[in-house]
């Protein structure tokens, strides 16, 4: 019988893992300084030379970690006068080696809660008081996350602490943008009075090979019935990553320049109106 324990002990140990990221409690717990000095040997700023007090845009890549996706949003940011912070968080965590990012990916490592704890502690050195978020996939998820805490006052998980008072950390975001994001059963992003949260896009892929579209537009529904001013664009015939040509070997996803062209017009608009 040790071959029938030698499998279900490895998919017990993974169920338990994922419930343990659905309830939204990490292994390990930082102090927000602690944390800052971790990720900042591995962020970037657009343009080189700014520091992330001038920082006006942050961008977060999807569960493989930062490719030229990130590039390109970044100096879309900065091109309109947005220096914009690039956040690693696979860097400081080792997920960036031995293809760990899988991990990510699969759900049993960094979950979007948990990774809203490094926006928060990022976002709280910046002076700025019109930040635009982007992120990608699991990035997308991890800024709504990072929305649903700021709302409810929650602590991300993994952190001893807000950075700063999570009002005035919300008070500071001009825009949201989510990128083809998860919504799925992981997420807790269903909760609290979202009437004050920052106006918020979700350009969603008509064809997602990854996660579901239409559970995010569901998840924009019932947060407009909180209260959020949340749109959702979804581009037909589209797939997951369409803005990402750096890929693993054996993706099945593609790169769409014509798609990424019409969700670069969508975010500039948003942004725009903004201010």
């Amino acid at each position: 019988m040790l071959w029938l324990a030698l499998i279900v002990l490895p998919v017990m140990l993974l169920g338990a893992n994922t419930v343990r990221n659905a309830a939204g409690t990490a292994l390990t717990s930082d102090a927000p300084a602690v944390r800052l000095e971790r990720l900042a040997p591995h962020w970037r700023m657009v343009p080189e030379g700014r520091g992330v007090a001038d920082a006006a845009g942050f961008v977060l890549s999807g569960c493989d970690g930062v490719h030229d996706n990130m590039e390109f949003w970044a100096g879309f940011f900065a091109e309109r006068g947005r220096p914009t912070l690039i956040l690693d968080s696979h860097g400081p965590r080792n997920l960036d080696t031995a293809e760990l990012w899988r991990l990510v990916c699969a759900g049993q490592a960094m979950p979007g809660e948990e990774r809203a704890g490094d926006l928060a502690v990022t976002m709280a050195q910046s002076d700025r008081s019109d930040v635009v978020l982007l992120g990608a996939s699991h990035g997308g998820w991890t800024l709504l996350e990072y929305v649903q805490l700021l709302v409810t006052g929650q602590v991300p998980p993994g952190l001893e602490g807000w950075p700063a008072p999570p009002e005035a950390l919300m008070s500071r975001i001009g825009r949201v943008v989510a990128l083809y994001p998860y919504c799925g059963l992981l997420s807790s992003i269903d909760e609290g009075d979202w009437s004050a949260a920052p106006p918020i896009l979700i350009v969603a892929s008509g064809q997602d090979e990854i996660v579901s579209t239409a559970s995010c537009v569901d998840l924009a529904d019932r947060l407009r019935e909180r209260g959020a001013r949340i749109e959702i664009e979804v581009l037909p015939g589209v797939g997951h990553g369409f803005d990402q040509s750096e890929r693993s070997a054996l993706s099945p996803l593609a790169f769409d320049p014509a798609a990424r062209k019409e969700a670069a017009a969508l975010v500039g608009a948003f942004v725009s109106n903004g201010g």
